[in-house]
């Protein structure tokens, strides 16, 4: 035993590193306990608050189970036809009625408020779109987000936060999104898993399903203002300057075809709505849209959307024949809520015959990239044109680009005014007007920055004054510009 006595086996070699371990490990478990010992009022709450976590979630979900049940329970006892002929507020009394005597026969615990919003929650489901009216009816949310029935996300003052609602199963969020899309006409199923769709306050909705949503149903709503947002709010806000609201308003009054370009929830949509306000009432509008979401303020607007195929993969109507159509319709201006794809091509034709002080928005993350994916987007109707001549027709259609952005913090700005001066051999040539800088970062983690105007007279000025229509010219002068409103009169007065 003595001559092998020192060969190490495999027990023998691992008890040191075992031992090393469990010497290693004992400070942090001692310093573990000592923690708990020090503080076992904090480790007791601590997991007192766990605990009611988790009864407040296993609550929240039976009362979704619950409500489920009775919705159900009511549609069986509802007259559905009789209730056809009542107004709104009649049906929620009606249902309220319900929806406390079944509170009362299953002996459910709640105190009159509860049974009241529980109530409410109930006629939501049944003649709204249940979890999501809160949300909807919350002024200050812009974005719903749902991934899948378990997780929805908001945005408010840009900036994505996750919230409690949640739908009981995937069954619960489709019934809900086949609400939505069949409001407007639309379908969703297997064989088409992608829509477009919009609700009846015109917030945007797109949704996709399984197959290609891979864990449950996405749904994506961008909700609108009910009062749209005026060029003195946006100044207000500090959007943009006081001085270049005035000089778009300006443009937009004197018939400058204006493209605003930028990313999603840049503000686009709402800049444009803004700048229609200065359109003169008594000018023709034709807008022309994928989902219907513009809110223009003029009596004369011809609205017009585009219609998906049906079942038989039919009946297509896409933007481009709409704008063909458009132009048959005697438009002083043609509105294209999106410019994205060889719809591009008719647009710039109906800019250059006619129709001038056009709006339209794009997707691009500059000025110079919009004018490269207009020349793309073009390019897609397979048209029997020259790249310079594509050029051409873009230089003398586009007046102005306008460039929104959201910026890291969340805050929306338009960072660039850009004019399209013309052709210098095959290139569009472009001038800055005005645009915004970032200088820094404040102790909140804010963008820092300033509104400047880079000394360039703009060439669209010679219209704009001989249409008499008064811009102070100094603003183009190179200088910092002051944000927020220099004065309380709205620029609409200031520029009738």
């Amino acid at each position: 035993m003595g001559r092998f006595s020192k060969i190490k086996t495999a027990q023998t070699a691992s008890e040191p590193i075992a031992r090393q371990a469990v010497d290693s490990a004992s400070p942090i478990a001692d310093v573990a306990t000592e923690k708990a010992i020090q503080n076992p009022e904090k480790a007791r709450a601590k997991k007192k608050k766990a605990e009611a976590e988790k009864k407040s979630e296993a609550q929240r979900a039976e009362m979704l189970r619950t409500k489920l049940r009775i919705h159900s329970q009511i549609l069986d006892t509802l007259d559905l036809g009789s209730l056809d002929t009542l107004d709104t507020s009649n049906i929620r009394s009606e249902i309220e009625s319900k929806v406390i005597e079944m509170v009362r026969d299953e002996k459910m615990r709640m105190n009159g408020e509860e049974v009241k919003s529980f109530a409410g929650s109930i006629i939501d489901e049944m003649i709204g779109l249940g979890p999501l009216e809160p949300l909807l009816a919350d002024e200050t949310i812009s974005d719903i987000l749902i991934n899948t029935h378990e997780k929805v996300f908001v945005e408010r003052r840009g900036e994505l936060e996750q919230t409690d609602v949640k739908f009981a199963d995937e069954d619960h969020l489709l019934r809900i999104v086949n609400k939505i899309v069949a409001a407007v006409g639309r379908r969703i199923d297997e064989s088409q898993p992608m829509v477009d769709a919009r609700l009846l306050d015109g917030s945007r909705v797109n949704v996709a399903i399984a197959p290609i949503a891979v864990d449950g149903p996405l749904v994506s709503i961008r909700k609108f203002s009910k009062k749209p947002f005026t060029i003195d709010k946006l100044v207000e806000f500090e959007a943009v300057p006081d001085v270049v609201a005035q000089f778009l308003w300006a443009a937009c009054k004197a018939r400058v075809t204006i493209l605003i370009s930028g990313g999603t929830g840049s503000g686009k949509t709402t800049l444009l709505n803004a700048l229609s306000q200065s359109i003169n009432h008594k000018e023709r509008l034709i807008t022309i849209e994928d989902a219907a979401e513009l809110q223009l303020q003029q009596p004369h607007v011809a609205r017009m959307e585009t219609r998906p195929p049906n079942m038989e993969g039919n009946g297509e109507i896409r933007q481009r024949e709409l704008v063909k159509n458009a132009l048959r319709m005697r438009p002083d201006r043609v509105i294209l809520g999106e410019v994205r794809g060889e719809e591009a091509f008719d647009m710039l034709q109906a800019m250059n015959t006619g129709h001038e002080g056009s709006l339209a928005t794009l997707h691009a993350n500059t000025p110079r990239d919009a004018i490269t994916r207009l020349e793309q987007m073009v390019a897609m109707g397979d048209m029997k044109i020259s790249p310079e001549a594509i050029a051409g027709q873009i230089a003398s259609a586009v007046g102005l680009i306008i460039q929104a952005q959201r910026l890291s913090d969340g805050q929306r700005k338009i960072t660039s005014v850009t004019e399209v001066t013309g052709m210098e051999g095959r290139v569009i040539q472009m001038q800055e007007i005005f645009n915004y800088t970032r200088t820094g970062t404040g102790p909140k983690n804010e963008v820092v920055g300033e509104f400047r105007s880079t000394g360039i007279r703009p060439r669209c000025l010679h219209e704009i004054i001989t249409r008499d229509i008064y811009v102070d010219e100094t603003i183009f002068e190179p200088k910092t510009l002051p944000v927020g409103k220099l004065t309380d009169v709205p620029i609409a007065d200031l520029i009738p």
